[in-house]
């Protein structure tokens, strides 16, 4: 059995000691630029520098988190933070866009490429098309089951990264348009606002937080694991919390077993109640809905509130200064406060034991306790000492330049040089008795490379006379040369941008739709194509009604079994459709790419003129640009692309996309036939749509940009009437107003008139 790696995160330098003192086999973290957790602390230059020195003289290793989406504007600051990580030796890259993996490729090909979670890898089909894409490592959908993760795992020579403990997300990740498409703060830029964790009406009923996950924590089922990393979530947590997860895991793998005491530590620290997500098959029970973030370890229930305390007997240990906090009937979050006063019976004492009946007293202003409620232990002062971990000095430790020395030794001089620096000194210089110990005194002297930044690589000396050189001599000769010699950073620019550009002329519209029968009162003539998004079930037949020269296929962005696409993409292809309009990496696996038109649709999220390039390389003769994205870059891109470029005019935008399933029923007895619900969020309203175990959640009104779009020089306007229920007649008013460039009536655009996304 090979060694896993256990990969623990580091929202900033301290945590990071912390995760290797606890044993960490590698640490991933952000940079202040393009990182999903852009609020996290994060590190510059100079703190990446000191870790990863520091982590690798440990025989760690370091991994980068650039994975945000960039805007054509913000490439130069890519070259940097890639210049920065070169500089500082990190050991690999986590990516989520096409353009920074591009431009990886073609002027960073050091770095290892792996795929982020923000990819959304689902399947082991998407997993093999980014390996054939150059990633070394596929960071696994959070969604997947023991048995997904175990057929992924066995793609030979691919690395595979999988969570195991930490925050969930109610959507897949990279799939969340919600924090984007209502607040302009997007998860895919690093900005989300998590308006997963908001309470919101179901149906008229009382508010409840639908779409509030609980944590995941796999415990002992890591070792049924067999990917190559096991991967702690926490970039936006303390070192303290950092020091317990990585502390109890690595205790897991090293075959000591789940600790109880350290697993109630983790809770003490931060936890929101625990489940194992669907690594053990279809689980409803992942949710929290009735109260919102950390709750601690549970340790009893209230047995009285009187003359401002409140009795209970905990499970354990209580001292003086601990935090409490009590589930409160109808308040979302709990009710905390720091335990000042601690009774049993009649006497204050400054700690209690498990088992021993106590009152505390309860703060002023303190809401409604009643017999049966929830008490947690939210913090500890014990655990808050428990996390001692070591840490250099700082300044102690440096990723250092290699070099290489030239040194000839003559008669009246001794010369130094280095990348066209040059040192001398003079002298007159006699024959030496042992010519092999004069190269041994020069080897060792260039070699005390002491507080600079050189690392001497490799010496070559001339010294054909068999001179003698002092010691004290070479060690002046050295110091001046060490001086002098300036690393110059060399420049490097974007790839060319490249493309297959096909349409030069009128710009024209495409409509896509999931039901034929939208298209029943169609004048079909207004449009260059007609793009049909199939499930595995789709009638085809019909197909043979529209003429054949505008059909485009469409295949969805979650599919968590391929092979139920194989038959009816085997008689679309053998029936002559030749183009293909692809959300996620699966499709290109499972499609002749080398043989079909390809089109990308928004879900690829191309932001910029090196992911448009990467798509061309990959096949696409066509983008779809990203709904997240705004007028100015979309027509900054457009300019400068080189490939055809289509905009979304119209849609429902899935906001969220995800397994988690709102019906109130169990799944064995569910119909999984599609069904409604009304939701409601402070006047927003949005409806949502549980179908075959997957929820998708929409605005209540449809994303509209046309009159906005008039201006924009993109190749092909596209309306889509997919995954909403529309009559062919609601299809024909709306299509009327979006070919004379009018927007409907009580729509919302998004991002798109927002230029600080």
């Amino acid at each position: 059995m090979f060694k896993q790696e256990l990969l623990a995160p580091a929202g900033d330098i301290e945590a990071g000691y912390a995760a290797i003192y606890y044993g960490a086999d590698a640490v991933y973290l952000g940079l202040s630029k393009f990182s999903a957790r852009a609020t996290a602390t994060n590190f510059d230059e100079p703190a990446l520098d000191e870790f990863t020195a520091y982590a690798h003289s440990l025989k760690r290793k370091v991994y980068v988190a650039l994975n945000t989406v960039l805007q054509e504007s913000e490439l130069s600051g890519l070259i940097e933070s890639l210049d920065v990580c070169t500089r500082c030796h990190v050991d690999g890259l986590i990516i989520q866009d096409l353009g920074v993996a591009r431009v990886m490729k073609e002027k960073y090909p050091h770095f290892e490429m792996h795929a982020s979670t923000q990819m959304a890898v689902h399947n082991k089909e998407g997993a093999l098309f980014l390996k054939k894409l150059g990633f070394k490592r596929v960071v696994l959908a959070r969604e997947l089951t023991s048995a997904e993760i175990k057929e992924i795992a066995a793609i030979p020579d691919l690395e595979t990264e999988a969570f195991i403990h930490g925050a969930l997300c109610y959507s897949y990740s990279g799939l969340c348009m919600f924090s984007s498409i209502e607040y302009a703060r997007s998860a895919n830029r690093g900005k989300c606002l998590y308006p997963c964790r908001a309470a919101f009406k179901c149906n008229g009923n009382k508010e409840s937080h639908l779409f509030s996950m609980k944590d995941m924590a796999l415990q002992e089922d890591v070792l049924n694991m067999p990917v190559t990393s096991l991967k702690i979530e926490g970039r936006k947590k303390s070192a303290l919390y950092v020091a317990a997860v990585t502390d109890y895991y690595r205790r897991i793998l090293d075959g000591k077993g789940a600790d109880k005491d350290r697993e109630e530590r983790i809770k003490q620290i931060f936890s929101r109640p625990w489940c194992k997500f669907h690594f053990n098959g279809k689980n409803k029970n992942v949710t929290d809905r009735d109260f919102v973030g950390h709750r601690g370890l549970l340790i009893g229930k209230v047995e009285n509130v009187s003359h401002g305390r409140v009795k209970f007997t905990p499970t354990h240990k209580i001292s003086r200064y601990d935090g409490l906090q009590f589930d409160v009937a109808g308040d979302e979050k709990p009710f905390g406060f720091s335990a000042q006063k601690i009774f049993v019976g009649a006497k204050s004492v400054f700690e209690v034991k498990a088992g021993q009946a106590v009152e505390i007293e309860l703060p002023r202003g303190y809401p409604t306790l009643k017999k049966g409620d929830t008490v947690y232990l939210a913090s500890s002062g014990e655990v808050k000492g428990a996390y001692h971990y070591e840490k250099p000095k700082p300044n102690e430790y440096r990723n250092k330049c290699d070099i290489e020395v030239s040194v000839e030794i003559s008669g009246d001089k001794i010369v130094a040089s280095c990348n066209g620096f040059e040192a001398t000194i003079s002298g007159n210089f006699s024959s030496a008795n042992d010519k092999k110990k004069v190269c041994e005194a020069v080897e060792k002297s260039f070699a005390k490379t002491g507080d600079t930044a050189f690392n001497l690589k490799k010496i070559s000396i001339n010294n054909k006379n068999g001179l003698f050189a002092p010691v004290s001599l070479l060690n002046e000769l050295r110091r001046d040369l060490y001086s002098k010699i300036k690393v110059e950073r060399q420049y490097i620019e974007l790839p060319e941008i490249i493309g297959n550009k096909k349409n030069f002329g009128k710009q024209s519209f495409i409509i896509k739709t999931d039901n034929l029968s939208n298209l029943e009162l169609l004048d079909l003539g207004k449009f260059t194509e007609i793009v049909y998004l199939i499930n595995p079930n789709s009638d085809i037949k019909s197909l043979n009604k529209l003429p054949k020269n505008k059909i485009r296929i469409a295949l969805p962005t979650v599919c968590r079994h391929p092979v139920l696409f194989n038959d009816i993409i085997n008689k679309l292809l053998a029936g002559g459709y030749n183009k293909w309009e692809v959300a996620n990496w699966w499709a290109l696996e499972v499609l002749p790419c080398e043989r079909l038109d390809i089109s990308f649709d928004s879900s690829m999220y191309i932001l910029n003129t090196q992911a448009m390039s990467m798509a061309a390389e990959i096949g696409a003769f066509r983008v779809t640009l990203s709904l997240e994205d705004n007028k100015l870059n979309i027509c900054n891109i457009i300019e400068n692309s080189k490939i055809d470029t289509q905009i979304v005019v119209y849609q429902d935008i899935p906001l969220f996309t995800s397994v988690g399933c709102i019906r109130n029923n169990d799944c064995a007895h569910c119909n999984q036939k599609p069904m409604w619900f009304n939701l409601e969020r402070e006047g927003r309203k949005f409806k949502a749509l549980s179908d075959h175990c997957q929820m998708m959640v929409f605005d209540d009104k449809p994303f509209c940009i046309a009159s906005e779009a008039k201006d924009v020089k993109a190749d092909y306007l596209r309306m889509d009437f997919i995954y909403r229920l529309y009559t062919a007649q609601e299809v024909e008013n709306i299509v009327n107003k979006l070919l004379q460039f009018e927007n409907i009536s009580n729509c919302m655009n998004g991002n798109f008139l927002n230029n600080n996304l």
